[in-house]
C-alpha cells in the first residue's frame, strides 16, 4: 500500500507555501504501537515512523479545472 508522509519540520516563512506531504512511499511493516516501516521507491532506504504521520496515497495527477464567468454592469 502506497502512503505519503507528513514532514513537520520547524521553519516559518520559508516553506510557508510548500507541501508538507511527500511521497509516495511503500508499507512494509505494521509494528506494534502504530509504528509503521516505511520504504522509499527510488532509493530503496526503508525507516520506521509514527503512523499517525502517513495518510493513503491515492495515486495519480490531480486534474484542475478552471472557469472563467464575465460580470457585467447592470
Amino acid at each position: 500500500q502506497q502512503v505519503l508522509l507528513f514532514s513537520c519540520r520547524l521553519r516559518l516563512f520559508p516553506s510557508k507555501l510548500k507541501s508538507k506531504w511527500s511521497g509516495p512511499f511503500i508499507i512494509n511493516e505494521v509494528m506494534p504501537h502504530r509504528a509503521v516501516i516505511l520504504e522509499d521507491l527510488a532509493t530503496k532506504r526503508t525507516w520506521t515512523v509514527n503512523g499517525s504521520r502517513i495518510k493513503h496515497y491515492l495515486g495519480g495527477g490531480i486534474e484542475r479545472l478552471t472557469t472563467f464567468v464575465q460580470l457585467q454592469e447592470a
